[in-house]
Parts: structure tokens; sequence; C-alpha cells
């Protein structure tokens, strides 16, 4: 056992022997923004003012020879070897703000469909006690005993008494996970959840227009961000901004369309960027967001998508005036691993 502590705030957490410092700190509560867990994307990347630690297999481009040197560690494989390890994050008021994830989280998959043109909707019901989760958080789907990787996938959905949560896979040729999600899972099949994890999750407390933009599965987490909001009577405007190549690329479309009837403050929009169609607007939401919108210096602003279309979203969120502190992002990574990659496309928000 080795104990973590976080400065400057000086507060410490436990980390069992063969943990992660972001396994330890998410067990504890806290929410370290994190991408990949596999040492590929860099966003759980902190410096470590004392201790020792067992970095494991990472990229380069997540955690550069220079960055070694000067202290820093990814904490989604680094394994504490010492005692005592400090490390440069949290402030003095920091609070645990997440729920402690689960491992082998056991689910029955009470339904299946096709959404979209290659994207599958799985609809999974807890056997045991429900997942606890945060709107925009995501698990990790798959299976060890068909030699099946783990791959993270958002909640698309917000919590619901009976703990039944809704996962939106993208199919990915040269994958394993999503093509066995495809064309293997069957309704009532058995399996088992990683998580919750991510902290794309925004603060609950800020009363803002919300602006939510979304490509692909990116629309997942946006999804259970907005139903949240409505569902607890949030009254300031939300907006959402879905991209998609083709409308055959398009899914959702009914509860969006069934939100708007019912909640004044939410509305839609929905571009194409390979066609135009009636009633859809035609570009790509950086080209299409200076149309609708001339100031978000005050609004709250998700994207989720590819890291480009994220980079895209932000850099014109930026050009409207929306503030950094006030942007959440999620970009889509694909999961490298040093020893074994399987190019299936997952989402994790960094807030």
């Amino acid at each position: 056992m080795s104990r973590i502590v976080l400065h400057p705030s000086g507060k410490t957490v436990e980390c069992a022997h063969g943990d992660t410092v972001l396994a330890a700190l998410e067990n504890a509560g806290y929410a370290l923004p994190n991408n990949c867990r596999a040492g590929a994307c860099g966003e759980c990347k902190v410096k470590v003012l004392s201790g020792h630690f067992d970095q494991g297999v990472v990229l380069d481009m997540a955690l550069s020879p220079d960055e070694r040197r000067d202290g820093y560690g990814l904490m989604c494989m680094a394994k504490p070897i010492s005692e005592e390890m400090v490390i440069e994050w949290g402030t003095a008021d920091a609070k645990p703000k997440l729920f402690p994830p689960r491992e082998n989280a056991l689910f029955v998959v009470v339904d299946k469909s096709i959404c979209a043109a290659r994207v599958a909707e799985l609809r999974l019901r807890p056997v045991g006690p429900v997942l606890r989760y945060w709107p925009g958080q995501y698990v990790t789907l798959g299976s060890e005993r068909d030699h099946i990787p783990y791959r993270a996938y958002s909640i698309a959905n917000a919590p619901r008494p009976d703990g039944e949560i809704t996962l939106q896979v993208a199919r990915s040729d040269d994958g394993v996970t999503s093509p066995w999600v495809h064309d293997t899972l069957r309704i009532g099949d058995q399996v088992k959840l990683n998580g919750a994890y991510g902290t794309f999750i925004g603060d609950p407390s800020v009363d803002t227009p919300v602006l939510c933009l979304a490509a692909g599965t990116g629309l997942a987490p946006v999804l259970a961000l907005a139903e949240a909001a409505l569902r607890r009577g949030y009254k300031r405007p939300v907006t959402l901004v879905v991209s998609a190549r083709t409308e055959a690329d398009l899914y959702a479309r009914g509860i969006m369309a069934w939100w708007h009837a019912k909640h004044r403050n939410f509305d839609y929009k929905l571009t194409l960027t390979r066609e135009e169609k009636e009633g859809y607007l035609h570009g790509r939401v950086d080209t299409v967001l200076p149309t609708l919108f001339s100031d978000l210096s005050q609004h709250s602003v998700f994207a989720a998508g590819s890291p480009e279309f994220v980079d895209a979203c932000v850099a014109a969120a930026k050009r409207l005036g929306a503030q950094e502190a006030m942007i959440h992002t999620e970009g889509f990574f694909a999961q490298q691993q040093a020893n074994a990659a399987d190019g299936d496309p997952f989402l994790f928000l960094n807030g």
C-alpha cells in the first residue's frame, strides 16, 4: 500500500499494490481528467514532486522524453513503488466529485438495434446493484472469456432508477470489440462493465446557456448531459448542434424532436458535411456555428467527437467569445497500446 499526496491541498489517497494512481484517485472519488487509460492521449499528465513510480509503457506523443526528465508522468499507467508519492494536482479545497468505479458489473443485453449506418445501440440492465455515474461518463465493455479487449464507450442516457444504460457503438472494421458488439453480441447475453470513468460532466452548479456540439457517437455523452439537465428542470437555453457526413449517419432524431416539443428552452440543429438535403444545415460545425451564434461569452460549451472535430469546435467557439474555463471537451482516440493495437475508436471526456 502506498500513499498518494495531492499538492497543494495536502489530501491523501491510499493506493493498493498494483493499482495505478488514476485508479486510486477514482476509487477515492477524485476527477482527474483522463482519456485513453492506455498511455496514449496525455490527458492524465501531472508532475510528480517526490516519490518513485513505474511508468509502464507509454507513447512519446503522450509523454515526451523532456517531460519525463522534468518529472511528469501519466497517471493512467503510473504505479507507485515508494511508500509515498506527491503529485502536483488539486487545489486547497479539492473535494471528491465522482462515484468510485466498479469492476465486472454484470449486465444483461435487453435490447440491441442499429440506430445509424454503422452504429449499434445496446440497452443494458444490471443484474445486481445499479452502476452509479454522472451524465457524460463512460464505461468499458469487453469479454475476457471470448478474448475481446475492453474498450470505452460513453453512456448515452442519464441515470435511471432501474440502472439501465444505453451504449452506442460505432463499428470499426479494423477493430475487435466493435465488430463483436455488432456481429456476435445478442439480446439476452450477459456482459460485464467497468466504470464509470471520465470527467466530461461539467459543473452542476453552473447556471449559463448551454451549447453542445457533437459528431458521430460523440453524441452519446451529450445526450446524457442534455437529458439530465432537462429532467431536472434546467431553465436556461440548451442548444444541441449535431454534425454527420450524411443523413444515414444521423441518429437520436426522435428523442431530440421530443425534447424540442416538450421543453421550450431546448433546440437542436443538424448539419450534413457530405450532402445537401432539405431540412438540414450544410457544412462543418466550425463554419455553421457563426451563422447560429454571434456571442458565446456567457455559454457553457460541450464538444464531443473526433479530436479534429473537437479542436475545430473549440477554435470556432473561442472566436465567438467562449471562455476557456467554460469549454468542456471529449475526443475520440484510437486505442493505442505498444503490445496490441485494436483500432476501435472510443470516447473520453476531459473537462
